[in-house]
């Protein structure tokens, strides 16, 4: 997620090596955090501990919280399904809010008292801070004794999940940001059909989508997502591109307030504010793809299938990897999405069966599955993408930008409630005018703030 897919699972567990380190070395100042200078080993090798499942029986019924990324509740049942005929284990699927967000203040909530899950969505910004609450338990014994083998997953979404040599999530419905565009309206600006090699070039492109509205009936050339919840994952690329970040490569050093993340913003502020050639989605920026709204966006490949299905034969949908900056074209594109992981405290014999059925729902059959009615990416190596492919040749756009990912910044993903704080800044920036480097400058402020009071303490 770095380089490629294999230094990104080195450089991500740089630092889930942690543990390794000496207590000089694993803090740095304030505002920098946890040391680079260590790899923890393979993914496999990473997970050896938590309680012990020696003459464990798994439990015969278990509930499992999920939101039901990319409309996958259908797909997950039928896997439930078929689980049951082959283990005897009954999965309860219980809805635990619509959002990944919804999910977290629901298993937040039964920490303090109250009927905990099985198994619980973690998404790529809230598992790290159920491993500070110490609520969740490290997987290497459990998937052991449930037969799981770590190694044949994707190298980086695996180790997204690994901390102080431990694996804490395993991947399930794993996402990349994708540009999406109508074909039509490229066609109807004279636009090439593939998505913009940087950000500069759509920039060329716009007026020329802006200049057939009459025509595509579309308000925006391009619509922003919706700024809650994705507005720190999305913008990511840009800023990358730019040469900035929401924090230094592999570091808690924020650099929000940078020219580079400065310069990126003002990219978006003036093609909202200036230009006029691009709108902040309200809701979902897909749906407005979808009903024709605007000619392009970036969404996440788990929106793919369910987009497809919307247009239906109205209008051809195109796909391609997210554009690139001055600085940098790749890799500028983040991975997102969600794993499961096991809550602490119930009984070993329910951890027990939630792990087999981890093993189940991302075997490489039921991943494949799984990819075929959401859009999400295949976890497995050993998957069988080929009729996967041969049915909806979009997802091998979306698999092949697996190769030039980056881990997200760790200001996002690794500091509780800085993914809210950071769009409520960028929503400042892009609806209400806000000036961009002072919003920065307060920005970095409160992240630091965060680092400070609710992170460096447990990097120890």
């Amino acid at each position: 997620m770095l380089h490629d897919v294999s230094s990104a699972a080195i450089s991500r567990r740089s630092l889930l090596g942690l543990a390794g380190l000496g207590a000089g070395a694993a803090l740095l100042s304030a505002c920098s955090g946890p040391s680079t200078t260590s790899a923890a080993g393979s993914a496999s090798a990473g997970a050896t501990g938590g309680p012990s499942f020696d003459g464990v029986t798994p439990a015969k019924t278990i509930s499992f919280w999920s939101n039901h990324p990319g409309s996958s509740q259908a797909i997950t049942q039928s896997i439930i399904k078929k689980f049951k005929a082959q283990s005897g284990i009954t999965v309860n699927l219980v809805t635990a809010g619509s959002t990944y967000e919804d999910v977290a203040q629901k298993f937040q909530s039964a920490q303090a008292g109250g009927q905990l899950p099985d198994l619980v969505v973690l998404s790529d910004v809230w598992w790290f801070r159920y491993y500070m609450q110490d609520s969740i338990i490290p997987l290497g014994n459990v998937i052991k004794a449930a037969g799981l083998e770590l190694s044949d997953y994707r190298d980086g979404l695996v180790a997204d999940y690994q901390y102080k040599g431990e694996q804490w999530a395993v991947p399930w419905a794993r996402s990349t940001p994708l540009f999406y565009y109508n074909k039509n309206h490229f066609k109807a600006a004279g636009l090439p059909d593939r998505s913009p090699t940087s950000w500069e070039e759509f920039a060329t492109w716009a007026p020329k989508l802006m200049a057939v509205k009459a025509t595509t009936k579309a308000k925006y050339a391009y619509e922003i997502p919706a700024l809650a919840g994705y507005a720190g994952w999305t913008l990511q690329n840009t800023l990358w591109g730019y040469g900035g970040g929401w924090s230094r490569r592999n570091s808690f050093d924020i650099t929000c307030d940078s020219p580079a993340t400065v310069k990126a913003l003002n990219y978006f502020a003036d093609a909202v504010n200036t230009s006029r050639w691009a709108g902040v989605a309200s809701t979902a920026a897909i749906d407005d793809l979808a009903a024709g709204a605007c000619s392009a966006t970036i969404e996440s490949t788990g929106s793919l299938v369910g987009v497809q299905k919307s247009i239906g034969s109205r209008f051809q949908v195109g796909v391609g990897f997210l554009p690139g900056g001055p600085v940098s074209t790749k890799p500028v594109c983040p991975t997102g999405g969600a794993g499961v992981g096991i809550p602490k405290g119930i009984d070993k014999a329910n951890q027990l069966a939630a792990a087999k059925f981890i093993a189940f729902l991302t075997n490489p059959e039921n991943t494949v599955d799984f990819s075929s009615a959401t859009g999400y990416m295949p976890v497995r190596k050993s998957a069988d993408t080929s009729s996967l492919l041969e049915k909806n040749a979009l997802i091998g756009t979306a698999i092949k930008q697996l190769d030039v990912t980056r881990a997200q910044d760790w200001a996002r993903v690794f500091m509780p409630g800085a993914d809210q704080e950071i769009a409520k800044a960028v929503a400042g920036i892009l609806t209400q005018k806000a000036d961009t480097t002072a919003t920065m400058k307060s920005l970095r402020s409160t992240l630091e703030g965060i680092y400070t009071s609710q992170v460096k303490p447990h990097l120890n």
